[in-house]
């Protein structure tokens, strides 16, 4: 067995596991403070789309992630305050929430989630241990030291652990390392702030990020590490890789750990500096190029309400909401929501290049998941039930992707001899013929829904086939193709 050590040379000795690459589908869960007012305005698209279009100005304070709710609260004028003030008053502080959460999350049922997920088809999790407000969502042993008591009393965490285990389920944990408003006053309303207003940057703030680190791992041993945003000066996340690796050897970590030296830090708070920096960060966004600053060691890439246009070598994880927000935001009409035709086209289009889709869910207060978010899952593991069998254990093929004569997309995977042909629009019976898929005359190519046998031809370099009568209608279709 490999001795991780903490440095770069030993650390890149670690592989994506298998489980990993094969898992395919994961959940993601924000369930916190930010759950009871579940507010954000609506009506600006994505976040992504906010800031190529609007820029940052209308980011921050429009910012469609209700788990941001502490920050848009801080911003002057923002949607948010004004709700704030009309719905619970001046007097009424965010950190208040927690005793109102502490309450409504009693009744709250683990083994209901590890229902549903696994009905969806989900094979991971990645919890919310602690996201930007700062409250803890274990009963830690290193408590927050501003707050006290800010912290569930409950072990939510260790109760998931057991009920995604109970059903096959690996358990990641999200953590904020850098941004933590439980310490700060000032609200984050550009790039700059992101790495100034955003947390501490002292080291006992450091240590005690670290030690929550190690408390997690210890305590639940996860599965993925998912760190956001960055990582604070003072402690070294290579030493924190390495523990992990040799604790969890299949164990794995995101791409989010940007780390810079407290200079860089001061000096982002520069008044002369941040207009350059916003300005470069809007050029980037601008082209569609927007990405955070890549750590010196990570096993895979996460881009957010984003997709790769072409297959990757390397693993990554398409993560994004149901709708816009990642958390439960009431102010989200169906509009908003991702329709299940489209959810499962992304999921198809993510794992023929070699990705994974992380689909986050918000739980309401109570830990009810909301109807709408419930038959998007359960829809997808539906379609699972047919055709899972191109998705779980595949490997890319020579290429991702392909179209028919007709002009409608297709997708490939490939697993054990086995070529996986998806036919993203879906089609009814007749003859379709498939561009540039030259195949062996002894092949055999079958229809999942029905297990017909499909009789086909090749036409030169293309391929046509006949789609049988019995094929499902689906928003996407799979031919597999063995002994090609």
């Amino acid at each position: 067995m490999v001795r991780y050590e903490p440095n770069l040379k030993s650390l890149r000795q670690h592989q994506v596991p298998d489980w990993f690459n094969n898992a395919k589908l994961g959940i993601m869960i924000h369930w916190g403070l930010y759950s009871i007012p579940a507010y954000a305005p609506t009506g600006h698209g994505t976040s992504t789309e906010i800031m190529m279009h609007e820029g940052f100005k209308s980011y921050f304070p429009n910012m469609p992630y209700a788990e941001w709710y502490i920050n848009s609260l801080r911003i002057p004028g923002s949607p948010v305050q004004k709700y704030h003030r009309e719905k619970y008053g001046d007097d009424f502080s965010y950190y208040d929430f927690a005793a109102e959460f502490k309450r409504t999350s009693a009744n709250w049922s683990p083994e209901d989630w590890g229902d549903l997920f696994r009905e969806a088809g989900a094979r991971y999790i990645v919890f919310v241990t602690k996201h930007m407000d700062g409250f803890l969502m274990w009963p830690s042993s290193i408590p927050n030291y501003r707050i006290p008591g800010y912290q569930v009393e409950r072990d939510i965490v260790g109760e998931l652990a057991t009920a995604m285990r109970a059903r096959d389920i690996k358990l990641g944990l999200y953590y904020s390392s850098l941004l933590d408003q439980s310490y700060t006053t000032k609200p984050m309303i550009d790039i700059p702030g992101l790495y100034s207003e955003a947390g501490p940057i002292d080291r006992k703030y450091s240590q005690y990020q670290y030690s929550h680190w190690i408390e997690l791992i210890d305590r639940y041993e996860p599965s993925i590490l998912w760190g956001d945003i960055g990582y604070p000066p003072g402690t070294n996340p290579l030493s924190l890789f390495a523990y992990f690796y040799n604790k969890i050897p299949d164990g794995l970590v995101n791409d989010r750990w940007a780390q810079h030296p407290l200079i860089v830090h001061r000096i982002v708070r520069n008044s002369l500096v941040r207009p350059f920096i916003n300005w470069y960060a809007a050029s980037v966004v601008a082209k569609g190029a927007g990405q955070q600053p890549l750590p010196p060691h990570y096993d895979y890439t996460t881009p957010e309400y984003a997709t790769s246009q072409q297959m990757s070598d390397k693993k990554w994880e398409a993560n994004r909401g149901t709708a816009n927000s990642f958390s439960y935001n009431r102010m989200e009409t169906e509009a908003d929501y991702i329709t299940l035709p489209a959810l499962i086209r992304l999921l198809v289009d993510t794992v023929s290049k070699n990705g994974n889709l992380m689909l986050d869910v918000g739980p309401m207060a109570d830990g009810t998941i909301p109807e709408i978010q419930v038959n998007l899952l359960k829809g997808m593991g539906a379609w699972m039930k047919v055709y899972g069998e191109a998705i779980y254990d595949t490997k890319t093929w020579v290429r991702a992707e392909g179209e028919t004569v007709a002009g409608v997309s297709v997708r490939f995977t490939q697993k054990d001899g086995t070529l996986y042909v998806f036919l993203m629009e879906g089609q009814k019976a007749g003859e379709i013929v498939i561009k540039d898929l030259a195949v062996k005359a002894d092949c055999s190519i079958r229809e999942l829904s029905s297990g017909e046998l499909i009789p086909f031809r090749r036409v030169e370099a293309d391929l046509a086939l006949e789609l049988p009568q019995r094929m499902i209608s689906s928003p996407v279709q799979v031919l597999a193709i063995a002994g090609y």
